[in-house]
């Protein structure tokens, strides 16, 4: 394991956490390297639950360096109150770095955030996008235009409060004179901020070079991918309701500095069924009684919002799509026990459009409105997965479902989640 990445090859919420957390047992180094608290990993550890928004799961292991990459965008404030929570439960954080580079989310994102959805509502229902509210988009427009203050600027109070001051200029005009609410106060988002970042001082250093040199020393790395292939802001569908950083394995490397052919495997972690939250499209989405009992049973409501999220039919067109911008080298298939009481389980192998069967994704996305899925279905197994320990006890049917999955992406299917604890994986090969 020189460098190996975790992505999620669906609209996220595929059991990052629980896969990143399994992996680092065998990991030196293990690096968030995209995404915000848009996002959050959730960690069952015996009895205990771990929810985090910032803060890679290789920080639940003291022995490891967790890295904050350049790709993310964090709340400071929020940041802060993540690593008091974790101290407050036995873990000291010594092991974090962030990186100079790492964007902030400030006040103003997460003002500008909710004020355009709701100008969107206002305007057409159908135009929100659904985001969380925390800033992130905007976070990343200022990323894109040079103008967004960076975790390093908090180490220089008069550089911070210039480019505060500037930033809120803008803001503020926007904040009034489109959006018709009270300005932000540059002054005291600075004093704010300030304050917190003499807190985080301590762990702000070169991330791009601890990984380097991790690599170099003969360190294991591991890369933590938030969110999911199809919502990378590039490469996801239906923009624009997309998020806004890039989820994929790609974005380990814009992420960290870190070069692609230093990448050993690529682990694309798979639902057994498949969700969303928020708009979009959505073409084996269920709107019955079985999805009702497929996201309660799931525990389908998001981490970071609580929202309940949309639940359908695993969708092998839209894996392979993921398994091809991705370069994965190996599956993880969770959430396998959620599907354990049904008789019969569908999956997705093809679409119908104009009458015809097409099995790639379409590249136009207005085509995508107007496709219907094409099943194959499997006959469940009707058994408990959650106490399997090896291969071997898997049942038959549960096989065959493995194998025709497998088969249609062209990637083995290496473990197997099969509950939300620590010990509930399954190593296939």
């Amino acid at each position: 394991m020189p460098a190996n990445v975790v992505v999620g090859t669906q609209w996220g919420d595929e059991g990052k956490g629980k896969v990143v957390d399994f992996l680092a047992r065998d990991a030196d180094i293990v690096v968030r390297s995209q995404g915000g608290n848009n996002a959050g990993h959730t960690v069952a550890i015996g009895d205990e639950v771990f929810k985090l928004y910032h803060l890679p799961c290789g920080i639940l292991h003291p022995e490891k360096t967790s890295i904050i990459g350049s790709g993310m965008a964090v709340n400071p404030l929020r940041l802060f109150e993540e690593i008091q929570e974790l101290v407050a439960r036995g873990f000291d954080c010594k092991n974090l770095i962030i990186s100079y580079h790492t964007s902030l989310i400030m006040p103003y994102h997460m003002l500008l955030d909710e004020l355009e959805e709701n100008r969107r509502a206002a305007k057409d229902s159908r135009g929100i996008i659904g985001t969380t509210k925390r800033g992130i988009g905007p976070t990343f427009s200022d990323k894109m235009a040079r103008t967004g203050p960076k975790v390093g600027d908090l180490r220089n109070p008069a550089r911070f409060r210039e480019r505060v001051r500037y930033a809120c200029e803008e803001k503020n005009a926007l904040i009034e004179h489109l959006y018709n609410a009270p300005p932000v106060d540059p002054d005291a988002i600075s004093d704010q901020y300030l304050e917190v970042g003499d807190k985080l001082r301590k762990y702000i250093g070169d991330a791009t070079r601890a990984v380097i040199d991790g690599l170099e020393d003969g360190k294991r790395v591991l890369f933590e991918g938030a969110q999911g292939t199809l919502l990378d802001i590039d490469y996801g569908l239906s923009y624009p309701f997309l998020t806004s950083s890039h989820p994929v394995s790609g974005g380990a490397c814009l992420g960290t500095g870190l070069a692609p052919n230093r990448i050993d495997r690529i682990y694309g972690v798979v639902k057994a069924y498949i969700s969303r939250v928020g708009e979009g499209i959505f073409p084996t989405e269920l709107h019955d009684d079985l999805c009702v009992q497929i996201r309660n049973r799931g525990n389908e409501y998001g981490t970071a919002t609580g929202r309940p999220r949309r639940v359908g039919w695993l969708d092998l067109v839209l894996l392979k799509y993921a398994a091809d911008i991705n370069g994965l080298t190996d599956i993880v298939l969770t959430k396998v026990d959620i599907l354990d009481e049904l008789p019969e389980i569908n999956v997705c192998v093809a679409y119908k459009m104009n009458g015809k069967k097409v099995f790639k994704l379409p590249s136009d996305p207005d085509a995508l409105e107007n496709i219907e899925p094409v099943y194959e279905t499997f006959p469940g197994w009707l058994l408990n997965t959650d106490e399997l320990a090896t291969g071997d006890m898997l049942p038959e049917n549960l096989m065959e479902f493995l194998s025709f999955i497998s088969k249609f992406v062209n990637v083995p299917i290496t473990l197997l989640g099969v509950g939300t604890r620590r010990r509930q994986m399954v190593e296939l090969g």
